[in-house]
């Protein structure tokens, strides 16, 4: 039994084939001044052919899947219209005198490791993004050929090192191809999302599978649970396929849900929305019954590009959400770059603690220039839906107010010109440092809402580093610290008269969900994937018991206990899902 991530949901049980990942042996040669024209043109050469093919590919995905995941080659274009990368191996191959393929590989890695060492997911997968490109590029020089899902003539699942998007628009023939499993990846790799699209159960991040499994073993893929068993006894399957067919029954019923409100049994309406990486998981959000977007992260819009991202760019991106989510809000959480999260463009130095450095807000009252496009394309935006802006790592109203007068002075210049925008449009603040929780109530007197990002909040509050694996068990969503922060942040917005809602982790989590209904929260944001079933605890509960059960949690004294309080009471209302909860 092998314990990885999952990254697509569902039980299947098929034969392992094993698409080769092949590591390109890159040989390092010596060239005479004479041969760098042709070096040069080798390479220009391959970036033109390896375009076309990603361009073929993405036509290939639009027609068989749909035009939104086809979007998701267009990150692999700006790889191959990345100025600096182009410009770096055609100066290192003039002045070192070497191959093509060798110093490319190499400035490639580079990049690759930048985004490797990231905290946020998914700007760290974007390094497996840029070497699948760059594997394209070397076997276009090297002249190899990738070997290709083809003449799959029954049910396996496919097993690899790394799958590209290009290897799951493959894949639509889920009557051929059951499911997936990789050594890498997570869940906002582009191959995960390919696989939610698809409805593909999928495990990534297994490490070594390639290396454990034969041609035609025997799998289980427990895409939910993100376990994959190699061979398993009969016992095991017989376990699984009754566990496969268990699957499907609850997700049935879980989707008679979807057109239904997030309703408690006694009348009480929350939001449930879900938060977005990128535009491409649209269509899976409004397949599952989502009444919003709660966060649209837009730190992606700096991603491989050698330089920074126009108005016009930003604008047309919102847009589209903004059309595509009509009448429903969508919140625009403001650029949060800087510390871990950086392009080089920006010139944004390396720092000894990135989680409490210069980023996001603090990053764009420093740099106005950067801050004021954004805004502008949001408000323009804002005339063709239902907007809202959302400042991050507010850590007091200073802030606050600063960000407000840049955001009125973009206001200004818009009315000057005539463009016009939504002039009701609501701002709000990320409650995510512990100095904002403590004076929410003077921040409430200026915003229209609250969303708590529960992720930073957690591990600000607990002192603990949420991706250092050493510490990893302190790092406690149900702690009576964390629970007693959130009530107060709460309460304060309640008591001015704003909406309150949380945008991180613990939305999603069934035990800590009814504690939050409990506590009074007004809009609760998750992944996708995960709404049909917090929709299922709310509409299984009166909003008179949730009080009462947070009444009693909050005198508990270890997240342990108030785990075993809240799990009781789910196993009361919602056994079905605690069951679910136990195999997790």
């Amino acid at each position: 039994m092998l314990k990885g991530i999952g990254a697509s949901p569902g039980v299947v049980i098929g034969k392992a084939f094993l698409l080769g990942g092949e590591r390109l042996s890159i040989p390092r040669r010596e060239i005479a001044k004479g041969e760098i024209p042709e070096e040069l043109a080798r390479f220009e050469r391959a970036l033109a052919q390896t375009t076309e093919e990603i361009i073929q590919i993405r036509k290939k995905i639009a027609l068989e899947i749909d035009e939104e995941h086809a979007h998701i080659l267009d990150a692999h274009l700006l790889v191959l219209e990345d100025v600096l990368l182009i410009e770096e191996t055609m100066r290192r191959v003039e002045k070192e005198r070497l191959n093509v393929e060798y110093v490319f590989s190499d400035v490639l890695e580079h990049l690759a490791r930048r985004f490797e060492v990231m905290d946020d997911e998914y700007l760290r997968e974007r390094a497996s993004d840029v070497r699948d490109i760059g594997r394209r590029v070397l076997r276009s020089l090297l002249g190899r050929k990738r070997k290709a899902l083809s003449n799959i003539d029954e049910e396996v699942i496919v097993v690899a090192y790394d799958l590209a998007p290009s290897d799951t628009a493959l894949m639509h023939n889920k009557e051929k191809v059951v499911g997936f499993v990789t050594d890498v990846g997570g869940k906002t790799s582009h191959t995960a999302i390919m696989a939610r699209a698809l409805e593909i159960p999928a495990v990534v991040g297994l490490k070594d599978i390639t290396s454990r499994v034969k041609r035609r073993d025997m799998l289980i893929v427990d895409g939910t649970n993100g376990i994959v068993i190699v061979n398993p006894d009969e016992e095991t399957r017989k376990h699984y396929r009754r566990e496969e067919v268990e699957i499907k029954v609850f997700e049935k019923k879980l989707e008679e849900l979807k057109d239904l409100p997030a309703e408690t049994l006694d009348g009480h309406r929350v939001e449930l929305v879900a938060n977005l990486e990128i535009p491409e998981e649209i269509p899976s959000l409004l397949a599952r019954g989502s009444a919003g977007i709660g966060l649209y992260r837009t730190e992606f819009f700096y991603l491989n590009r050698a330089g920074l991202p126009t108005e016009d760019e930003h604008y047309q991106a919102y847009k589209s959400v903004a059309e595509q989510m009509s009448p429903h809000s969508v919140i625009i959480r403001t650029l949060d770059l800087g510390g871990d999260k950086f392009t080089s463009q920006l010139e944004i130095p390396r720092e000894m603690n990135p989680f409490m450095g210069w980023r996001a807000i603090r990053f764009c009252l420093e740099r106005p220039d950067i801050f004021k496009v954004q805004l502008r394309a949001i408000l323009r935006a804002s005339a063709h839906g239902n907007l809202k802006i959302m400042y991050p790592m507010i850590s007091g109203v200073e802030e606050l107010r600063r960000a407000n007068l840049v955001l009125e002075e973009v206001r200004e210049e818009l009315r000057e010109k005539g463009i016009p925008f939504d002039k009701d449009l609501e701002v709000g603040v990320m409650i995510e440092t512990p100095s904002a929780a403590m004076t929410a109530d003077i921040l409430a007197k200026e915003v229209k809402f609250f969303s708590v990002g529960t992720n930073d909040l957690i591990q600000y509050a607990l002192a603990v580093d949420r991706i250092n694996e050493k510490i990893a068990y302190l790092y406690e969503p149900a702690h009576p610290a964390v629970l007693r922060l959130i009530k107060s942040v709460i309460d304060a917005g309640h008591r001015q008269g704003i909406w309150v809602g949380i945008c991180g982790e613990m939305a999603a989590e069934p035990t800590l969900a009814i504690i939050l209904l409990g506590m009074g929260l007004d809009e609760f944001s998750m992944s996708a994937v995960a709404l049909p079933e917090i929709k299922k605890v709310i509409r299984s509960v009166t909003l008179k018991e949730a009080k009462k059960l947070v009444k009693q949690i909050l005198t508990l004294s270890t997240a342990e206990e108030v785990e075993a309080c809240t799990r009781k009471k789910l196993l009361e209302i919602v056994p079905d899902i605690v069951k679910r909860l136990g195999r997790k």
